[in-house]
Protein backbone atom coordinates (compact mmCIF):
# COMPACT_ATOMS: atom_id res chain seq x y z
CA UNK A 1 0.00 0.00 0.00
CA UNK A 2 1.39 3.42 -0.96
CA UNK A 3 1.44 5.97 1.85
CA UNK A 4 -0.65 9.05 1.24
CA UNK A 5 1.25 11.08 3.83
CA UNK A 6 2.91 13.98 2.03
CA UNK A 7 6.52 14.77 2.83
CA UNK A 8 7.02 18.28 4.25
CA UNK A 9 8.04 20.79 1.63
CA UNK A 10 9.83 23.19 3.97
CA UNK A 11 11.69 23.08 7.26
CA UNK A 12 10.10 25.20 9.99
CA UNK A 13 12.91 27.19 11.55
CA UNK A 14 13.28 29.24 14.71
CA UNK A 15 16.19 31.56 15.51
CA UNK A 16 17.90 31.77 18.90
CA UNK A 17 19.07 35.35 19.29
CA UNK A 18 19.30 38.57 17.31
CA UNK A 19 23.01 38.69 16.54
CA UNK A 20 24.33 41.01 13.86
CA UNK A 21 25.22 38.18 11.45
CA UNK A 22 21.65 36.89 11.73
CA UNK A 23 20.02 40.24 11.07
CA UNK A 24 22.34 41.27 8.23
CA UNK A 25 22.70 38.01 6.34
CA UNK A 26 21.00 34.86 7.63
CA UNK A 27 17.50 36.13 8.37
CA UNK A 28 17.14 37.57 4.85
CA UNK A 29 18.55 34.28 3.53
CA UNK A 30 16.10 32.17 5.51
CA UNK A 31 13.16 34.20 4.25
CA UNK A 32 14.53 33.98 0.71
CA UNK A 33 15.00 30.19 0.75
CA UNK A 34 11.87 28.31 -0.50
CA UNK A 35 12.79 25.21 1.52
CA UNK A 36 12.64 27.16 4.78
CA UNK A 37 9.65 28.53 6.68
CA UNK A 38 10.90 31.09 9.21
CA UNK A 39 8.49 30.69 12.15
CA UNK A 40 9.89 32.64 15.09
CA UNK A 41 12.80 34.62 16.54
CA UNK A 42 13.65 34.37 20.24
CA UNK A 43 15.49 36.84 22.43
CA UNK A 44 15.86 37.40 26.15
CA UNK A 45 13.98 40.65 25.43
CA UNK A 46 10.54 40.32 23.85
CA UNK A 47 10.80 43.87 22.54
CA UNK A 48 14.03 43.08 20.72
CA UNK A 49 12.63 39.84 19.32
CA UNK A 50 9.55 41.75 18.19
CA UNK A 51 11.63 44.37 16.41
CA UNK A 52 13.21 41.79 14.12
CA UNK A 53 10.23 39.45 13.88
CA UNK A 54 8.23 42.33 12.45
CA UNK A 55 10.90 42.96 9.82
CA UNK A 56 11.04 39.33 8.72
CA UNK A 57 7.40 38.33 8.97
CA UNK A 58 7.54 35.83 11.82
CA UNK A 59 6.63 35.56 15.51
CA UNK A 60 8.56 36.97 18.48
CA UNK A 61 9.35 34.72 21.44
CA UNK A 62 10.68 35.78 24.83
CA UNK A 63 13.35 33.32 25.97
CA UNK A 64 15.19 30.60 24.11
CA UNK A 65 13.60 27.78 26.15
CA UNK A 66 10.11 28.82 25.01
CA UNK A 67 11.14 28.64 21.39
CA UNK A 68 12.65 25.17 21.85
CA UNK A 69 9.42 23.98 23.46
CA UNK A 70 7.32 24.88 20.42
CA UNK A 71 6.06 21.85 18.44
CA UNK A 72 5.72 23.91 15.25
CA UNK A 73 9.51 24.31 14.90
CA UNK A 74 11.62 21.58 13.28
CA UNK A 75 15.03 23.24 13.45
CA UNK A 76 16.87 26.21 14.92
CA UNK A 77 19.57 28.54 13.72
CA UNK A 78 22.01 29.50 16.51
CA UNK A 79 23.84 32.84 16.00
CA UNK A 80 24.57 33.40 19.71
CA UNK A 81 28.05 34.36 21.02
CA UNK A 82 30.51 31.53 20.41
CA UNK A 83 30.79 30.58 24.08
CA UNK A 84 27.06 29.78 24.11
CA UNK A 85 26.95 27.72 20.92
CA UNK A 86 27.58 24.31 22.48
CA UNK A 87 25.11 24.81 25.32
CA UNK A 88 22.20 25.91 23.16
CA UNK A 89 22.96 23.56 20.29
CA UNK A 90 22.88 20.67 22.79
CA UNK A 91 19.64 21.93 24.35
CA UNK A 92 18.05 22.28 20.93
CA UNK A 93 19.09 18.77 19.90
CA UNK A 94 17.73 17.35 23.16
CA UNK A 95 14.45 19.13 22.39
CA UNK A 96 14.30 17.28 19.09
CA UNK A 97 15.34 20.18 16.85
CA UNK A 98 17.86 20.09 14.03
CA UNK A 99 20.59 22.72 14.42
CA UNK A 100 22.33 25.08 12.02
CA UNK A 101 25.00 26.71 14.19
CA UNK A 102 27.11 29.75 13.40
CA UNK A 103 30.80 29.14 13.07
CA UNK A 104 32.66 28.14 15.03
CA UNK A 105 30.14 25.63 16.29
CA UNK A 106 32.15 25.15 19.49
CA UNK A 107 35.20 26.54 21.25
CA UNK A 108 37.11 23.27 20.96
CA UNK A 109 37.08 19.54 20.35
CA UNK A 110 35.72 18.62 23.78
CA UNK A 111 32.59 20.71 23.24
CA UNK A 112 32.32 19.50 19.64
CA UNK A 113 32.37 15.89 20.82
CA UNK A 114 29.51 16.59 23.24
CA UNK A 115 27.42 18.39 20.60
CA UNK A 116 27.92 15.65 18.03
CA UNK A 117 27.07 12.97 20.61
CA UNK A 118 23.81 14.80 21.37
CA UNK A 119 22.97 15.02 17.68
CA UNK A 120 23.56 11.30 17.20
CA UNK A 121 21.72 10.33 20.38
CA UNK A 122 18.61 12.22 19.25
CA UNK A 123 18.88 11.44 15.52
CA UNK A 124 19.14 15.08 14.52
CA UNK A 125 21.30 17.08 12.14
CA UNK A 126 23.89 19.54 13.45
CA UNK A 127 25.62 21.62 10.79
CA UNK A 128 28.29 24.31 11.12
CA UNK A 129 27.53 27.43 9.11
CA UNK A 130 30.68 27.96 7.07
CA UNK A 131 28.59 29.65 4.42
CA UNK A 132 31.54 30.44 2.11
CA UNK A 133 31.70 26.76 1.16
CA UNK A 134 28.32 27.17 -0.51
CA UNK A 135 29.42 29.81 -3.02
CA UNK A 136 29.83 28.39 -6.53
CA UNK A 137 33.23 30.08 -6.98
CA UNK A 138 34.95 27.38 -4.92
CA UNK A 139 33.57 24.53 -7.00
CA UNK A 140 34.87 26.31 -10.11
CA UNK A 141 38.30 26.48 -8.48
CA UNK A 142 38.13 22.76 -7.69
CA UNK A 143 37.16 22.01 -11.30
CA UNK A 144 40.17 23.92 -12.62
CA UNK A 145 42.48 22.08 -10.25
CA UNK A 146 40.99 18.70 -11.20
CA UNK A 147 41.44 19.57 -14.88
CA UNK A 148 45.15 20.21 -14.33
CA UNK A 149 45.06 23.98 -14.80
CA UNK A 150 47.92 24.43 -12.30
CA UNK A 151 49.50 20.99 -12.61
CA UNK A 152 50.01 19.17 -9.32
CA UNK A 153 48.94 21.14 -6.26
CA UNK A 154 51.95 22.00 -4.09
CA UNK A 155 50.80 24.67 -1.66
CA UNK A 156 47.67 26.39 -0.35
CA UNK A 157 47.84 29.90 1.08
CA UNK A 158 44.70 31.22 2.80
CA UNK A 159 44.26 34.46 4.74
CA UNK A 160 41.42 36.20 6.52
CA UNK A 161 41.86 39.35 8.53
CA UNK A 162 39.80 42.34 9.62
CA UNK A 163 40.99 45.61 11.22
CA UNK A 164 39.32 45.25 14.63
CA UNK A 165 37.87 42.51 16.86
CA UNK A 166 34.11 42.16 17.31
CA UNK A 167 32.53 43.86 20.29
CA UNK A 168 32.78 41.72 23.43
CA UNK A 169 29.59 41.30 25.46
CA UNK A 170 28.91 39.75 28.89
CA UNK A 171 27.22 36.84 27.06
CA UNK A 172 30.52 35.84 25.50
CA UNK A 173 31.73 34.43 28.81
CA UNK A 174 35.31 34.05 27.61
CA UNK A 175 38.02 36.05 25.91
CA UNK A 176 37.23 36.15 22.19
CA UNK A 177 39.75 34.32 20.03
CA UNK A 178 40.81 35.46 16.56
CA UNK A 179 41.84 31.87 15.80
CA UNK A 180 38.26 30.74 16.37
CA UNK A 181 36.50 33.74 14.85
CA UNK A 182 38.72 34.48 11.82
CA UNK A 183 41.23 31.63 11.68
CA UNK A 184 38.53 29.06 11.12
CA UNK A 185 38.00 30.30 7.56
CA UNK A 186 41.53 29.66 6.26
CA UNK A 187 41.65 26.43 8.26
CA UNK A 188 38.50 25.24 6.51
CA UNK A 189 39.88 26.33 3.13
CA UNK A 190 43.05 24.34 3.78
CA UNK A 191 40.96 21.28 4.49
CA UNK A 192 38.90 21.88 1.34
CA UNK A 193 41.91 21.81 -0.96
CA UNK A 194 44.63 19.88 0.90
CA UNK A 195 42.45 17.30 2.65
CA UNK A 196 41.57 16.44 6.22
CA UNK A 197 44.74 14.67 7.35
CA UNK A 198 46.71 17.84 8.01
CA UNK A 199 49.63 17.92 10.43
CA UNK A 200 50.50 21.16 12.21
CA UNK A 201 54.13 21.91 11.46
CA UNK A 202 54.25 25.36 13.06
CA UNK A 203 52.06 28.10 14.52
CA UNK A 204 52.48 31.61 15.91
CA UNK A 205 50.16 34.03 17.68
CA UNK A 206 50.08 37.65 18.79
CA UNK A 207 48.35 38.44 22.10
CA UNK A 208 46.86 41.53 23.70
CA UNK A 209 48.85 41.99 26.92
CA UNK A 210 45.84 43.53 28.72
CA UNK A 211 43.23 40.86 27.97
CA UNK A 212 45.18 37.78 26.92
CA UNK A 213 43.17 37.79 23.70
CA UNK A 214 44.90 36.34 20.66
CA UNK A 215 44.76 39.09 18.05
CA UNK A 216 46.18 37.20 15.11
CA UNK A 217 48.46 34.46 14.01
CA UNK A 218 49.64 32.08 11.36
CA UNK A 219 50.02 28.36 10.91
CA UNK A 220 51.91 25.98 8.66
CA UNK A 221 50.22 22.68 7.89
CA UNK A 222 51.29 19.65 5.85
CA UNK A 223 49.26 16.89 4.23
CA UNK A 224 50.49 13.28 3.79
CA UNK A 225 50.64 14.01 0.05
CA UNK A 226 53.27 16.67 0.71
CA UNK A 227 50.95 19.60 0.01
CA UNK A 228 51.59 22.43 2.46
CA UNK A 229 49.13 25.05 3.69
CA UNK A 230 50.18 28.49 4.95
CA UNK A 231 47.46 30.26 6.91
CA UNK A 232 47.17 33.81 8.22
CA UNK A 233 44.40 35.39 10.29
CA UNK A 234 43.65 38.11 12.77
CA UNK A 235 42.04 41.33 13.94
CA UNK A 236 45.25 43.36 14.01
CA UNK A 237 45.69 43.84 10.27
CA UNK A 238 44.21 45.30 7.11
CA UNK A 239 41.23 43.48 5.63
CA UNK A 240 42.08 40.47 3.50
CA UNK A 241 39.93 37.53 2.47
CA UNK A 242 41.70 35.40 -0.11
CA UNK A 243 43.39 32.17 -1.01
CA UNK A 244 45.98 31.02 -3.52
CA UNK A 245 46.65 27.57 -4.93
CA UNK A 246 50.22 27.10 -6.16
CA UNK A 247 50.92 24.15 -8.38
CA UNK A 248 53.71 22.62 -10.43
CA UNK A 249 52.53 24.42 -13.58
CA UNK A 250 50.58 27.44 -12.43
CA UNK A 251 48.97 29.50 -9.74
CA UNK A 252 45.31 30.30 -9.06
CA UNK A 253 44.19 33.17 -6.81
CA UNK A 254 40.79 34.29 -5.52
CA UNK A 255 40.00 37.48 -3.58
CA UNK A 256 36.86 38.02 -1.46
CA UNK A 257 36.92 34.28 -0.91
CA UNK A 258 35.28 34.11 2.52
CA UNK A 259 33.00 37.14 2.80
CA UNK A 260 31.51 37.43 -0.65
CA UNK A 261 28.58 39.85 -1.16
CA UNK A 262 25.64 38.43 -3.08
CA UNK A 263 26.15 41.04 -5.80
CA UNK A 264 29.89 40.43 -6.21
CA UNK A 265 31.09 38.83 -9.47
CA UNK A 266 34.17 36.84 -8.43
CA UNK A 267 37.32 36.95 -10.54
CA UNK A 268 39.61 33.92 -10.63
CA UNK A 269 43.15 34.72 -11.73
CA UNK A 270 45.09 31.88 -13.34
CA UNK A 271 48.80 32.26 -14.04
CA UNK A 272 50.64 29.69 -16.12
CA UNK A 273 53.35 29.25 -18.70
CA UNK A 274 51.01 30.63 -21.36
CA UNK A 275 50.40 33.86 -19.46
CA UNK A 276 47.59 35.13 -17.27
CA UNK A 277 43.90 34.45 -17.67
CA UNK A 278 41.01 35.79 -15.64
CA UNK A 279 37.62 34.12 -15.22
CA UNK A 280 34.72 36.33 -14.15
CA UNK A 281 32.02 34.27 -12.49
CA UNK A 282 28.37 34.97 -11.84
CA UNK A 283 27.38 36.31 -8.42
CA UNK A 284 26.02 33.76 -5.97
CA UNK A 285 24.14 33.73 -2.66
CA UNK A 286 26.07 31.61 -0.14
CA UNK A 287 23.75 32.30 2.81
CA UNK A 288 20.65 31.34 0.83
CA UNK A 289 22.54 28.32 -0.47
CA UNK A 290 23.61 27.04 2.95
CA UNK A 291 20.07 27.47 4.24
CA UNK A 292 18.92 25.34 1.32
CA UNK A 293 21.62 22.72 1.89
CA UNK A 294 20.63 22.49 5.55
CA UNK A 295 16.93 22.17 4.71
CA UNK A 296 17.50 19.55 2.01
CA UNK A 297 19.55 17.44 4.42
CA UNK A 298 16.84 17.68 7.09
CA UNK A 299 14.10 16.81 4.63
CA UNK A 300 16.02 13.88 3.14
CA UNK A 301 16.89 12.45 6.55
CA UNK A 302 20.31 11.42 5.23
CA UNK A 303 23.86 12.79 5.41
CA UNK A 304 23.75 13.75 9.09
CA UNK A 305 26.98 11.92 9.93
CA UNK A 306 28.97 13.76 7.26
CA UNK A 307 28.18 17.14 8.82
CA UNK A 308 28.81 15.88 12.35
CA UNK A 309 32.19 14.48 11.31
CA UNK A 310 33.05 17.78 9.64
CA UNK A 311 32.49 19.64 12.92
CA UNK A 312 34.78 17.20 14.72
CA UNK A 313 37.56 17.46 12.12
CA UNK A 314 37.45 21.26 12.11
CA UNK A 315 37.53 21.50 15.91
CA UNK A 316 40.35 18.96 16.17
CA UNK A 317 42.56 20.82 13.69
CA UNK A 318 41.92 24.20 15.33
CA UNK A 319 42.79 22.65 18.71
CA UNK A 320 46.06 21.30 17.29
CA UNK A 321 46.96 24.75 15.96
CA UNK A 322 46.07 26.37 19.30
CA UNK A 323 47.99 23.74 21.24
CA UNK A 324 51.15 23.91 19.15
CA UNK A 325 52.43 26.49 21.61
CA UNK A 326 50.36 26.82 24.76
CA UNK A 327 52.49 29.48 26.44
CA UNK A 328 51.66 32.95 25.04
CA UNK A 329 54.11 35.84 25.30
CA UNK A 330 51.94 38.94 25.71
CA UNK A 331 52.22 41.51 22.99
CA UNK A 332 54.67 39.51 20.93
CA UNK A 333 54.76 36.76 18.37
CA UNK A 334 55.69 33.47 19.96
CA UNK A 335 57.02 30.24 18.52
CA UNK A 336 57.56 26.87 20.18
CA UNK A 337 60.92 25.92 21.58
CA UNK A 338 62.30 22.61 20.47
Amino acid sequence: MVSTTARPRAVRVGVLGCADIAVRRMLPALTGQPLVDLVAIASRSLARAGEFAGRFGCEAVEGYERLLARPDIDAVYVPLPTALHAEWATRALAAGKHVLCEKPCTTGLREATDVVAAARDHGRLVMESYMFLHHAQHERVRELVRDGAIGQLREVTAVFGIPAPPRQTPEDGYVLSSLLETGGYPVRAARLFAGDDLEVVGATSTFDPATGQDLGGSALLRAPSGVCARLGFGWDRFYRSAYELWGSAGRLTLDRAFTTPDTHAPVLRLEGQDGVREFTLAPDRPFVNIAGAFARTVLSGTGFDRHADDILRQAALVDRIRGFDATPISGAIHTPSR
